[in-house]
């Protein structure tokens, strides 16, 4: 792999990228490396997605995606003007950390120390100085300890919502804690595994503008194959996605994703059926580690992070 090139804009040189999970090249492995849905998505968006190959691919899809939002928008009790919509959450976080947390090398952003890797590569996309914050004891994230060095100034703060890799949630009393305790910074709140157990935060939006709320539709609603994610949040901050967005590629969902994501969000009885049926089989595994000895953490996530007191990974 090149380290460098005399092409290469400076910046390039000293990027650290994501480096995404494996994919197996050996048949009938069991996948769990990068926390995929064991089952297929609603044959309700297959449905949708073939009836949309067959027409209009000649044509630019909708570029504000206006009936996935609203559709969105109304399963939430929000105003399409408050959702956002992006080709993954990995773009709608890249797009929210450009919009939001670029204030300047003496304000970095705030974090956990263990947590969603993506978050550090922006950071070093973007120029953005972090400030990692240690877990708490049993890998916990601590609200109360989400400051900046010394009290200084902030870009602000992003959290993964049950956090990955650990899997622990925070409460909704937690969640409005860190917003009362930043009201004058932005707190990205990354959604990615709440539909697995969780307390969403999108209920609190209406009250408090500093927040935005990410999620993913590869995960519990099974299209990780069609690169969907979403933001939430009050105007102005889904405004300034919206210009980073346009900035950049006006068209980022198409025609098959936004007739697969809008048939996902009609289907909330598949939903709700392949989301309890992983949470159950999280829970049998869980119970099968501790039998064997192992220590598990409580998860409401689609994964259980675990250790052995006697042996190594």
């Amino acid at each position: 792999m090149l380290t460098s090139s005399p092409f290469w804009s400076p910046v390039v040189a000293g990027l650290v990228p994501y480096v995404p999970g494996e994919q197996p090249k050996l048949a009938n492995l069991t996948k769990l490396n990068t926390n995929e849905n064991p089952y297929p998505p609603s044959p309700k968006v297959v449905a949708a997605i073939q009836a949309a190959a067959q027409q209009g691919l000649q044509l630019y899809p909708d570029p504000e995606s206006v009936a996935l939002r609203t559709a969105i928008a109304q399963q939430y009790g929000l105003q399409m003007d408050q959702v956002f919509v992006g080709n993954s959450s990995d773009e709608v976080l890249a797009h929210a950390f450009f919009a939001l947390f670029q204030q300047g090398a003496a304000a970095p952003l705030v974090m956990p120390d263990v947590t969603y890797s993506f978050y550090q590569v922006y950071c070093g996309l973007y120029g953005i100085p972090m400030h990692v914050v240690p877990l708490a004891d049993g890998l916990r994230v601590d609200v109360e300890t989400l400051f900046g060095p010394s009290g200084s100034r902030i870009a602000g703060v992003v959290i993964a919502n049950p956090n990955a890799p650990t899997g622990i949630g925070l409460s909704l009393a937690q969640i409005e804690r860190l917003l009362q305790m930043h009201p004058q910074h932005a707190v990205l709140v990354d959604e990615a595994y709440v539909d697995f157990g969780g307390a969403s935060a999108v209920g609190l939006i209406d009250r408090y503008p500093n927040l935005l709320v990410t999620q993913t539709l590869s995960k519990s609603r099974s299209l990780a194959g069609l690169r969907v994610g979403l933001a939430c949040g009050q105007r102005p901050l889904i405004e300034a996605l919206e210009r980073v967005k346009n900035s950049f590629n006006s068209y980022p969902l198409g025609r098959l994703a936004q007739a697969g994501a809008l048939a996902a969000f009609e289907d909330q009885a598949y939903f709700a059926q392949t989301c309890t049926a992983v949470v159950h089989s999280r829970e049998g595994l869980a119970l099968q580690l501790e039998d064997m000895g192992f220590e598990v953490l409580p998860s409401q996530a689609n994964f259980v992070f675990a250790r052995h007191p006697q042996h190594d990974a």
